[in-house]
């Protein structure tokens, strides 16, 4: 990062600077967003102390994963009764607030 400065004198640069960080033994990071999740398996994750505030640096490769708030086994029920799609039936679970029933009536009209 800074050519020609070992690490030791980096560290005590920090260090004279207020500014302290430590790795972190973390398995795995999930950031859980609005339309699925990040998800980080093995992650380097360094919390660096400044100025009485403390951040978080992860570096790791992202996989996405998708959320849904109903289970495989109640979409596969919808599916099979109404022989809609996937994308279709989420939408009709959402629309009936998870209610089974209400979904297959909405879907089969």
């Amino acid at each position: 990062m800074f050519g020609g400065v070992n690490p030791r004198q980096m560290q005590g640069m920090m260090k004279k600077m207020g500014i302290s960080q430590e790795q972190l033994p973390v398995k795995r990071v999930i950031f859980e967003m609005d339309d699925g999740n990040l998800v980080i398996e093995e992650p380097g994750v360094m919390r660096i102390k400044m100025q009485g505030q403390e951040s978080y640096q992860v570096t790791g490769e992202a996989i996405e994963e998708d959320t849904s708030k109903f289970s495989d086994e109640d979409i596969e029920m919808v599916i099979e009764k109404t022989g809609k799609d996937k994308d279709t039936v989420i939408k009709a679970l959402e629309e009936s607030e998870g209610d089974i029933a209400e979904a297959i009536v909405n879907l089969k009209e």
